[in-house]
């Protein structure tokens, strides 16, 4: 009797240990694939080189509460009316592909500031962060340093495609007292919000699927040591990867944009969201269906519709950006 109870408790512990074995070899083989570059989306690329940067400010830089340098650039209000407004670019890019919107604000007497959101620009390293919820970290200490020169003024925080996404996550979190509004432009909701053509977003982002289910699991288990691997990578130019990050890790994916990106969760952060949010986008963008931004965040944001502007026209297109500063400005003032 007892030779017979170990040798089924042997069996069940043999058979236990070949399929966590055979798990561990699934997930290794998920995080093995490859993240695959796609070919450059020239809309995007020629849209962005055609904006005049004359009269862009140079870098300046804090120090994070961690000990890394960010960059920002900071654009002096003309005119000062009391009022700042924190700008953030949109995926793989940087403070540069904002200018034209931040140079807009400050003649209309918004003091901006448009940081290099960690992992771009000249702020860490590129494509990566070290865990998740640091970029709202980053955000805080650079309200804290702009706080030490302007402890009154009211803030708006902008956001562009991923960091609209993102700038919805910080509108619905616990930081969100940090900012009188937030001002979401052409923003990315999710692969499968309404606005969204498709999880690739009509051929900008390349997910490595296999890899985000393998490291999605290992975080739930509370294993993550994987988690600088690429796990997305975006249609830039060829040789471009001194300016722009080509590729995310899984850590800065996840946090760069809203709180979860499958799910339609983003509306989780609309319902928490207790200060006003705007929506703007251009009717000929083509990685969004503007149409259904109406549709994605129902009564939570007023939305905007401009007509003949693509994605990025929607930082950069004359029309745009005056649309969008005198809203900003405007909504600061009261008036």
């Amino acid at each position: 009797m007892v030779a017979t109870t170990l040798s089924r408790t042997l069996r069940v512990i043999l058979w236990s240990f070949a399929a966590i074995g055979f798990a561990g070899l699934i997930l290794v083989g998920l995080i093995a694939s490859p993240v695959r570059r796609p070919a450059e989306l020239t809309s995007i690329s020629n849209t962005a080189r055609a904006v005049d940067r004359s009269g862009m400010p140079g870098i300046e830089r804090l120090h994070a509460r961690d000990g890394t340098e960010l960059g920002y650039r900071r654009y002096a209000a003309g005119s000062p009316t009391g009022q700042i407004a924190v700008l953030v670019h949109g995926s793989s890019g940087s403070s540069t592909a904002v200018h034209a919107l931040s140079k807009a604000l400050a003649a209309r007497g918004v003091e901006t500031y448009a940081p290099d959101i960690r992992g771009h620009g000249a702020s860490g390293t590129r494509g990566d962060i070290v865990y998740l919820g640091q970029l709202e970290d980053d955000l805080s200490d650079l309200i804290a340093e702009i706080r030490k020169t302007s402890p009154g003024a009211s803030l708006t925080l902008i956001g562009f495609s991923s960091g609209g996404g993102f700038a919805l996550r910080v509108a619905g979190s616990p930081i969100q007292k940090l900012f009188e509004r937030t001002v979401l432009l052409a923003p990315y909701l999710g692969y499968d919000a309404p606005s969204t053509r498709g999880q690739d977003a009509a051929g900008w982002a390349s997910p490595d699927i296999p890899r985000l289910i393998g490291l999605t699991v290992l975080r739930r288990l509370g294993i993550l040591c994987c988690e600088s691997l690429p796990t997305v990578a975006f249609a830039v130019a060829p040789n471009s990867s001194s300016i722009l990050a080509s590729t995310y890790s899984y850590r800065l994916m996840r946090n760069f944009g809203p709180t979860h990106a499958y799910g339609q969760a983003y509306r989780d952060d609309l319902a928490a969201a207790a200060k006003p949010v705007a929506l703007f986008a251009g009717s000929a963008d083509e990685l969004m269906l503007a149409d259904k931004y109406k549709d994605a965040v129902g009564e939570g944001a007023s939305v905007m519709l401009i007509d003949g502007v693509n994605h990025m026209g929607i930082v950069s297109d004359l029309a745009a950006v005056s649309t969008i500063a005198d809203y900003v400005s405007k909504a600061g003032s009261g008036s």
